[in-house]
């Protein structure tokens, strides 16, 4: 049973997970803005949104344990240099999450996760209802031919 186990498994041994996780918060934090599935993104939330308090503390000690995450020093930079100074009068919330659809090959749920403040924002997507059939045509003459004749 699995009572009070926080977190997905996504399918993944826990290394092969924490592999993931790392991944995806440095390109997030790297980039602003990265397309996954709805799962991913919202375990990722809550890994990104730690990562910016991080940054907001600007101590030595917090840089090294978001080192201890994000394996990219460039990165780590720019989220305390600039992320952190982004977010600093702001309490929470720092990532959005924006439903795009379906992927195309696997119909998994894709999502667009980005963090708060960027300078543009993406469109959700549109619930699309079900396409009903055409109506038959008539059997006998078809419109061009009614019109010609």
């Amino acid at each position: 049973m699995r009572h009070l186990k926080s977190g997905r498994k996504l399918g993944r041994s826990s290394s092969h997970r924490a592999a993931l996780y790392r991944n995806l918060v440095t390109a997030l934090l790297g980039h602003d803005r990265i397309k996954t599935t709805d799962e991913k993104a919202k375990e990722l939330r809550r890994l990104a949104d730690r990562m910016v308090t991080l940054g907001k503390e600007g101590t030595l000690a917090a840089r090294r344990r978001a080192l201890a995450v994000i394996r990219d020093k460039a990165v780590v930079q720019r989220l305390f240099s600039d992320v952190a100074t982004r977010f600093a009068d702001r309490p929470g919330g720092y990532t959005r999450i924006v439903k795009l659809g379906r992927r195309v090959g696997d119909a998994a749920k894709m999502s667009m996760i980005e963090l708060t403040g960027t300078s543009e924002s993406v469109e959700p997507a549109k619930k699309r209802r079900a396409r009903r059939p055409a109506a038959a045509a008539p059997a006998g003459r078809t419109r061009a031919r009614a019109a010609a004749g």
